[in-house]
């Protein structure tokens, strides 16, 4: 298993939608080179005639470069081959992708995908559905409009004294001062809002990674905050963590689930029962914490 092997949980649900599924032949050749149909999967040339190629797909990953017909749905995903013994079969937010050993024949790819249709279709759905009730999620930045912080909504008040502090802003109860003039474009409220949030989204993650990882038994390495739209947050191998900064807007209680979530894939790089025993060994409700995340929706501006 490569050392910097990244565990992924998806913006849009507890984890990614994944199946890894052990393919029906052993290699014979590592070497042994793929099918000339197989040129479309690094994105060559005739990946981009195929995709010119496709009738109308019910679902489209943006890097597509194979489809197939599921059910009564065209799905078009992206393939690509690489060195790992399982064929991984994941659905996020861009759609299907899809990842095989480079011995194994597109016919028993495809195979698998038929086999494993009502779950691809279903996570392609649930993906759909939750991703146009995200872009439904937006901040009104003007003053007195609300922010959510810690799942509690904050109230947005400008400064244009700056009697609350002159750099950036400042947290009085329920109320966020921004030291901003009246007439501040929306812009200009945004982009000092978030810069606060993601210093307390630093400050909170790293003191609740240091809090678990003890008691998983685990050492962190690094952090790193992302702005992804896709996923909630990773860990490596190596012990890096990415969180994205958003989960600032939702409740500490969810936050720790995450958090709990990375931390024990230091100890799996999976999905086994192994690695939900470890989650619940320090957070015996994570299934409750992991139902109400999914319902979840966060401004993605």
């Amino acid at each position: 298993m490569p050392a910097m092997r990244q565990l992924l949980l998806d913006l849009f649900g507890a984890g990614s939608a994944t199946e890894d599924i052990e393919p029906n032949r052993p290699p014979t050749r590592i070497s042994q080179a793929p099918p000339a149909t197989d040129s479309i999967v690094n994105g060559s040339a005739p990946a981009l005639e195929l995709r010119q190629a496709l009738p109308p797909a019910a679902f489209s990953h943006p890097q597509a470069n194979r489809h197939i017909v599921l059910g009564d749905a065209q799905v078009a995903y992206a393939f690509r081959r690489g060195r790992r013994r399982t064929i991984g079969l994941t659905v996020g937010a861009e759609g299907l992708s899809v990842s095989a050993p480079r011995w194994t024949p597109l016919a028993e790819v495809e195979a698998l995908l038929r086999q494993k249709s009502r779950w691809v279709l279903d996570k392609l759905m649930q993906a759909r559905e939750h991703s146009q009730a995200q872009t439904l999620v937006r901040i009104d930045w003007r003053e007195g409009a609300p922010v959510p912080y810690l799942g509690q909504p904050l109230t947005l008040r400008l400064d244009p004294r700056q009697r609350h502090g002159s750099a950036g802003a400042v947290l009085e109860g329920s109320t966020l001062w921004l030291g901003l003039p009246q007439d501040a474009a929306a812009e200009r409220l945004r982009d000092t809002a978030q810069a606060w949030l993601i210093g307390q989204a630093r400050r909170l993650f790293t003191a609740r990674l240091d809090h678990y990882a003890p008691q998983l038994a685990v050492r962190w390495q690094r952090l790193t905050l992302t702005a992804a739209r896709t996923r909630w947050g990773s860990a490596s191998a190596d012990g890096s963590i990415r969180l994205n900064w958003r989960l600032i807007h939702l409740s500490e209680a969810l936050i720790d689930y995450v958090v709990v979530h990375e931390l024990a894939h230091l100890r799996e790089m999976n999905h086994s029962p192994r690695f939900w025993q470890h989650v619940g060994e320090v957070l015996p409700d994570y299934a409750q914490r992991r139902g109400t995340l999914k319902a979840e929706r966060v401004p993605q501006e």
